[in-house]
């Protein structure tokens, strides 16, 4: 085997895996945070927040991995971007 089928069947297994990845994030269901919910949070992957040009209440949601290396997601309300201190 060349060096250049090897990295051409190196790219596909990573692409593949990245893959597989992204449909685990999908069938995970989304947790909604309340007030004294225990939150385990080893590492953070991402974080959304809904835009609003108006200062307003908006959900947001963190990806991130608990203690058990699980990934967890999470919903909550935060202030739009459209907030300022002025």
């Amino acid at each position: 085997m060349n060096w250049k089928n090897l990295s051409i069947a190196t790219l596909f297994a990573a692409l593949s895996l990245g893959a597989f990845t992204a449909q685990a994030q999908d069938l995970i269901t989304p947790q909604t945070y309340t007030y004294g919910t225990h939150l385990d949070i080893k590492k953070v992957i991402a974080s959304k927040e809904t835009t609003s040009p108006a200062c307003a209440v908006v959900t947001s949601q963190l990806t991130y991995l608990d203690s058990m290396d699980q990934t967890q997601v999470l919903n909550y309300q935060s202030l739009s971007g459209g907030c300022h201190d002025n």
